[in-house]
């Protein structure tokens, strides 16, 4: 294996937005930002928007959304014009 060709693998804190929950696992991505973990130790944390803590899909509880504006907006934007 060639040196210095594969990114750095180490632990980083991944934390969901919506929830606050938090994971610790092993990434190759970085960031600046650090968060203290419970173990007393410092990782880097990135924030994402969703994660098996917030998603539908793992929850089972569906997410109410703006439909009717979004539909009214649609309908008055192709709406026919006689």
């Amino acid at each position: 294996m060639k040196n210095s060709t594969h990114p750095t693998y180490h632990p980083i804190v991944f934390r969901d937005r919506g929830t606050g929950d938090a994971f610790l696992t092993r990434s190759t991505a970085t960031s600046v930002r650090t968060v203290e973990w419970t173990d007393g130790r410092t990782y880097p944390v990135i924030d994402v928007d969703v994660s098996s803590a917030s998603h539908p899909f793992y929850t089972g509880q569906q997410r109410e959304l703006d439909t009717t504006g979004r539909v009214e907006k649609f309908r008055k934007r192709y709406a026919r014009t006689i």
